[in-house]
């Protein structure tokens, strides 16, 4: 096939990767990118206004199993890298394959339009210039989802998406609602410096360890967990490994899910609540000026509330026609194509339970390029229809929430991108 003209919206994990294996078939490719540096979300006080990265951070999955699959995260950069070496790591990966001279920093793309079977992408301050194929690599941890309550406080009111050290926070009290990872990560790191540190958790949470018999969590479960468990099956059995580590969700506040739930997991934190240093709460129910009163009936007073609720899709260059994100469903063949435009391609528009958002990305970008050169087909318009309502069917219990709509299971869903591009490979070995 031809070369193309492409377009890259984003320089952090997603948009170097579908550069590097468009670049490696051939294709001309043009990543537009919002900042001065690559790594996106990695990049510590990212001047693209886009990173929620605090201080603290560090991968939640461990890095053997969460780099690109050709390109490894070095292993002097540890189980769990910090967001320095995971930044340092894309950068690497940048140089490794030649991706920086075809960066352009510092550019808004403001516009996404489909003209003709071509796309035209604006750049604040330019002419529209018309690509073959734009994917969309922009991420989404950078619009914040406020809580209902969050105008109701007249403390100090902060999303984490602004949370970056705990020193601002010495000797105030301080409330964290959400037991997500961000959650757990602010609630540990905050406590050190805090005179109270609250976590609210509003729904049911198993928060699993990340290390058990001296090796990574995942590995235990790897083990153990058997391909034709049922899903009660490995619930219950996540729940007795991690109460053989942390003891019962119910001693430390928490409410054990009986549903399946997005997991979560921290190092310290169990060791902070039985320090003292973090109590936990219930969901909130009402907020009273400082005053914030909780599902089971207790009220406090605050100084700081930090919502730790979850992000908002953000795509604002395109037409809300274009957008294919909904409350309850992410409207994309594969995750990847857009039914009614299949030249614009979104890579990363997911959350992965257990982590390793990189080495899916990676799947995602490798399955892409196959597409570009024609060795994948697609399945026309209402065939991609038909299959996206089936799998919203299929999802129909879950919560209505953006976090349930990203969310998807990692191993079957890398199965099926791993089947396509095999398939795929041996195609275009047989015609050679």
């Amino acid at each position: 096939m031809s070369a193309q003209e492409i377009a890259v919206v984003g320089a952090g994990a997603a948009g170097l990767g579908a550069a590097k294996h468009l670049l490696a078939r051939g294709h001309r490719v043009t990543v537009f990118e919002l900042g001065s540096h690559v790594g996106g979300l990695w990049v510590y006080g990212n001047d693209s206004g886009r990173s929620p990265a605090y201080r603290s951070l560090h991968l939640n999955s461990e890095a053997r199993v969460t780099g690109y699959r050709d390109f490894p995260i070095p292993a002097a950069a540890g189980l769990y890298p910090s967001h320095t070496a995971v930044r340092a790591y894309l950068e690497a990966y940048a140089e490794e394959f030649g991706l920086r001279e075809h960066i352009r920093f510092r550019s808004r793309v403001t516009a996404v339009e489909p003209v003709g079977s071509r796309f035209e992408v604006t750049v604040e301050g330019a002419q529209p210039v018309a690509f073959d194929r734009v994917v969309v690599a922009n991420g989404h941890q950078a619009e914040p989802l406020h809580p209902p309550f969050a105008t109701d406080f007249t403390g100090e009111y902060r999303h984490a998406v602004s949370y970056r050290s705990p020193e601002e926070f010495t000797d105030r009290d301080v409330l964290v609602v959400g037991a997500g990872n961000s959650g757990l990560d602010i609630a540990a790191d905050v406590c050190a410096a805090t005179a109270s540190t609250v976590l609210s958790a509003r729904s049911p949470v198993l928060v699993m360890p990340r290390m058990m018999f001296g090796v990574p969590f995942a590995r235990v479960l790897a083990k153990v967990e058997k391909p034709w468990m049922t899903w009660p099956m490995r619930r219950r059995l996540r729940e007795e490994l991690t109460r053989a580590v942390h003891g019962r969700m119910e001693d430390a506040g928490f409410v054990t899910p009986t549903e399946e739930a997005h997991p979560s997991s921290h190092p310290t934190l169990f060791s902070h609540i039985s320090w003292g240093r973090v109590s936990v709460r219930p969901g909130v129910t009402g907020v009273s000026g400082r005053e914030v009163h909780f599902a089971d009936g207790s009220s406090a007073e605050f100084d700081v509330l930090i919502a730790a609720t979850g992000y908002t899709v953000d795509l604002p260059f395109l037409a809300p026609e274009l957008r294919p994100v909904t409350p309850d469903q992410v409207r994309l063949h594969r995750r990847i194509v857009h039914p009614d435009h299949p030249g614009l391609a979104f890579i990363g528009l997911f959350d992965v339970n257990g982590g390793g958002n990189i080495r899916m990305m990676d799947w995602q970008c490798r399955w892409l390029a196959a597409l570009v050169d024609g060795e994948i087909d697609l399945p026309d318009r209402d065939a991609m229809c038909t299959e996206l309502a089936a799998e919203h069917r299929a999802g129909s219990a879950r919560p209505d929430t953006m976090r349930a709509a990203l969310d998807l299971p990692p191993k079957d869903y890398q199965l099926q991108l791993r089947a396509e591009i095999a398939a795929a490979e041996e195609r275009r070995a047989a015609r050679v």
